[in-house]
């Protein structure tokens, strides 16, 4: 499997800047990933891949 080139603190902030109301396409646009990438990363947070947020 290929390596992130992002570490799980970088995700997991993604991932709460998204829950304190920033928008999706802005946070995507900054880290330079395309909004499916943002929304894998949220199912993948909450679901049986959870990361400890």
């Amino acid at each position: 499997m290929k390596k992130s080139k992002f570490t799980e603190s970088q995700i997991i902030k993604a991932l709460k800047e998204n829950e304190q109301g920033r928008k999706v396409g802005d946070i995507s646009r900054e880290m330079g990933i395309d909004t499916s990438t943002f929304y894998y990363w949220r199912k993948r947070s909450t679901g049986a891949w959870k990361w400890p947020i």
